[in-house]
């Protein structure tokens, strides 16, 4: 097929030759218009229009066609991807907006815990404080009534051999010592009243 269109065009390219090297010879300029040489080139246009619309039109306007057909495509993939990309974009922003609110969250908790704990630990110093004084006061009140008990049975001793040597006579130390001890008492608890 290709052979036939290129023997049909120098078949057609050497009788317009051929015509135009007669027209020459004849004399004239190129520029003159001449019949013959006019229709010699309407026709070889009129073939080669022919051919062309053929054989060569339709595979250029198919490649045409094709490469429309996948710029088109493109452009639309471009525009699938631009806005897949936006999608993406807006879930990657709420994720870090939700991950801050997050973060934002575990601070605020965070304070709240170490404040309760340090509120804990205040308030079980001040309880262990309040109990060591209470303790404290206990153990100085025992020790004051211990040494007021030593301070009696020094004082009943000493007012017991106070009055034997004033009296002379040994009385019943376990009798003198209640007497005593009874009269302590109602001084103690006359001090105690005033």
């Amino acid at each position: 097929m290709r052979m036939t269109l290129l023997r049909v065009l120098l078949l057609l390219s050497t009788t317009a030759s051929t015509a135009a090297a007669q027209e020459a010879s004849e004399g004239g300029s190129i520029l003159t218009p001449r019949a013959g040489l006019m229709v010699w080139t309407l026709g070889i246009f009129v073939v080669l229009y022919l051919v062309l619309r053929r054989w060569a039109f339709p595979p250029i306007v198919s490649a045409v066609e094709a490469r429309e057909k996948a710029l088109e495509a493109a452009i639309e993939g471009a525009k699938r991807d631009r806005e897949e990309a936006a999608r993406v974009l807006a879930e990657q922003r709420q994720q870090i907006e939700a991950a801050r609110s997050e973060a934002q969250r575990f601070i605020v908790e965070g304070r709240a815990a170490g404040e309760k704990i340090r509120a804990d630990m205040l308030e079980q110093t001040r309880q262990q404080q309040q109990e060591l004084l209470d303790r404290a006061r206990r153990d100085i009140t025992a020790e004051k009534e211990r040494a007021i008990a030593d301070l009696r049975r020094e004082a009943v001793e000493l007012a017991i051999a106070g009055a034997g040597k004033v009296i002379e006579k040994n009385l019943d130390e376990p009798s003198n010592r209640r007497l005593v001890e009874g009269f302590l008492s109602t001084l103690a608890t006359n001090s105690v009243k005033s």
